[in-house]
């Protein structure tokens, strides 16, 4: 063990074991990981540059604009011509719902933790934990998916350039999959989130599509037989002004891809610029930095989306959307060719491809940040999953397999998509009006349920439209929780605690016994009188033949939330009616906290100190049953097992006594 900065600290942990150069390769930088960085960007603050707010939004933008390349084509296959006013709806969800959302989100996580964290602190104990398990598998499902469905329309503005259909059309599938290799070839070789490359690829992006929309603008006004077709088209269909209405409302949440982003712009929050003086633990200078990225982005895209759906649904052919169709996943680009001619084109679409390209190595980027937040934390998944290397190759994986599933088909991922991005928005909206009912905030807390019953509402209507997000989320969340319980199983006997920290007392306890032999009792306290401690200590003379009580040291150690995994072990000291010298902590279990005591008090007296246990009455299956779920129950057996995997040397092992 090493001694760290904290006074009376000591980190827990065994010494490194030596790695066959690939798994050397494969956990690089994993031993530097430490709990309080438990992914590879958790705290960029801390080694990397931050950057204005506006530069940020661009990160974020990768994403969240880059499925202006198939959002238009994917709303006028789902609402048809009731697309530009079911987008109208979209757009007013989108800024009065989601964005106060988010920004009430971006105030309660100021570190990037997302929604997700916010309901784990409103939610405890093992309940708690399957319900951010279950979260982390639609989150999962929505990253993933942005990489897959990114990728594949990617490669179908590649397969569907006139200059290149004759070469790649016909082989989606193979160029999709190349170009996820590529993202993971990237991530393995070694991966920082490049601003200054997506500032470049929006601010190029973006002024494009400004081109090509206000060319269909201006197509639209100049050949005013456009608007007549289209309502013609709704009439046809919905001859009352007011079902069109009633149709745009029932049909909008089909067109749930436009409110991708915001999740993605609360993480990327530790990369904005922050002030010399602000609150580390709520950083008002960073949040209001968070909330003008959050309200600039979303006013952005709301622009692009109410445009690009009224330009692409009345100046596109109903047949050309439908698949294999020339409007088919890239609307906008049909545009730009038809429009503004090939060269043109094809400078978009090779725009498109990259922003689609960096859009998946953004969810790559959260992906990698958001696992090891929370799965190594609670023991629920090995310790390689704080390396980035293995993460990238499980991850790569999974997107290899739903791409084969879903033959690199843009239209057939949309709804697994849609699925992922409105449960996290979901979640959100619910984690915000709990927040603000804790908080006292009448109005807030029914402004906030309302919003919450409308994305209840849109995440219920597409699921049952397009259930094969709830699919695939169920398969993530399966192996998630599969994952996770033989992972906690496998991990019950390890140390758990990562350092131990004594207050004055104890640690004058501890030396004081150091000059002859110590002797610690664990007690489980109740009434914690003289006869208690005098009782306990006659049994413990008695069962082992011991004489002296002078070195004796009482351990007492409660157990807060048994599903808590990592901790530190704070020991304080204080003496029991004049007399019993008490060491008392709170830990999530009870074994690993005594073991890793013990390991502490050998290293900072560099003697052995003995424990005594009595043993515990009832069925050892049941006892181990209470260990593995409420952190009691069979203490003697489990703390020497902890004792024999942290300390393999049996000469540098504590002794351990049961009688």
């Amino acid at each position: 063990m090493t001694t760290t900065a904290r006074e009376g600290a000591t980190a827990i942990g065994p010494a490194a074991p030596r790695r066959s150069p690939v798994r050397a390769w494969l956990l690089e930088g994993l031993a530097d990981r430490s709990r309080g960085h438990p992914g590879p960007h958790a705290h960029p603050e801390s080694t990397e540059k931050t950057h204005s707010w506006w530069r940020v939004m661009c990160l974020t933008g990768v994403d969240y604009f880059s499925t202006l390349g198939y959002q238009p084509g994917i709303a006028a296959l789902a609402a048809g011509a009731v697309s530009p006013i079911a987008t109208l709806v979209l757009v007013a969800l989108t800024l009065l719902g989601a964005l106060p959302v988010y920004r009430r989100v971006a105030e309660e996580s100021p570190r990037g933790e997302g929604s997700i964290a916010m309901l784990e602190h409103l939610l405890s104990f093992w309940g708690g934990k399957v319900f951010v398990l279950v979260l982390l598998g639609f989150a999962a499902t929505d990253f993933i998916i942005t990489m897959t469905l990114s990728a594949a329309d990617a490669s179908a503005h590649l397969a569907q350039n006139p200059r290149l259909s004759s070469i790649f059309e016909g082989h989606e599938l193979a160029i999709t999959l190349a170009l996820l290799a590529l993202l993971g070839a990237v991530f393995l070789k070694g991966f920082s989130e490049a601003i200054g490359i997506a500032v470049a690829l929006v601010a190029v992006y973006l002024s494009l599509n400004v081109v090509v929309i206000g060319v269909g603008l201006y197509r639209l006004v100049t050949v005013p037989h456009h608007f007549a077709d289209w309502q013609t088209a709704l009439t046809t269909a919905h001859s009352n002004p007011l079902m069109v209405v009633v149709v745009a409302l029932v049909v909008f949440p089909k067109l749930a891809l436009g409110l991708s982003g915001f999740e993605t712009g609360v993480a990327v929050m530790p990369h904005i610029d922050g002030a010399p003086d602000d609150d580390p633990v709520k950083p008002a200078f960073r949040i209001r930095g968070a909330k003008r990225l959050l309200t600039a982005a979303a006013l952005t895209m709301s622009v692009f989306l109410v445009t690009s759906s009224l330009v692409t649904t009345l100046l596109i052919p109903a047949a050309d959307f439908q698949p294999g169709g020339p409007a088919n996943g890239r609307a906008l680009a049909y545009l730009a060719h038809e429009y503004l001619g090939s060269i043109f084109g094809s400078v978009y679409d090779a725009s498109t491809i990259a922003i689609l390209w960096f859009a998946g190595a953004s969810a790559m980027a959260g992906l990698l940040n958001l696992i090891p937040r929370y799965l190594p934390r609670y023991g629920m998944a090995p310790h390689w999953t704080r390396a980035v290397r293995p993460l990238v190759l499980v991850l790569m994986t999974a997107a290899f397999i739903i791409t084969i599933i879903f033959d690199a088909d843009v239209d057939a991922q949309g709804g697994a998509y849609a699925t992922g991005v409105l449960v996290l928005i979901t979640s959100a909206s619910i984690a915000v009006t709990l927040a603000a009912r804790r908080a006292g905030q009448r109005f807030q807390t029914v402004a906030f349920a309302v919003v919450s019953l409308i994305f209840v509402y849109t995440t219920g209507a597409n699921v049952v439209e397009r259930p094969d997000g709830v699919k695939i989320a169920a398969v993530f969340i399966a192996a998630i929780l599969a994952v996770s319980l033989i992972s906690r199983l496998s991990r019950a006997f390890e140390l758990r605690v990562d350092e131990v920290v004594l207050d004055p007392t104890a640690e004058r306890f501890v030396r004081d016994c150091a000059r002859r032999t110590i002797r610690i009792v664990p007690n489980e306290p109740d009434l914690r009188d003289r006869a208690e401690y005098s009782d306990k200590l006659r049994q413990v003379l008695r069962d082992n033949d011991l004489t002296d009580e002078s070195d004796v040291l009482f351990v007492e150690l409660t157990v807060a939330d048994a599903s808590d995994f990592e901790t530190t072990l704070e020991v304080r000291g204080e003496v029991m009616h004049g007399r019993y010298r008490v060491l008392t902590a709170t830990s999530s279990t009870v074994p690993n906290a005594l073991a890793a005591l013990l390991l502490d008090i050998r290293d900072r007296t560099g003697r052995q100190p003995h424990i005594y246990f009595e043993w515990t009455e009832g069925s050892p299956l049941t006892n181990l049953t209470r260990f593995l779920l409420f952190g009691s129950g069979e203490v003697a057996p489990v703390t020497r097992e902890v004792l024999r995997q942290a300390e393999p040397d049996r000469d540098r092992r504590p002794h351990v006594h049961v009688g």
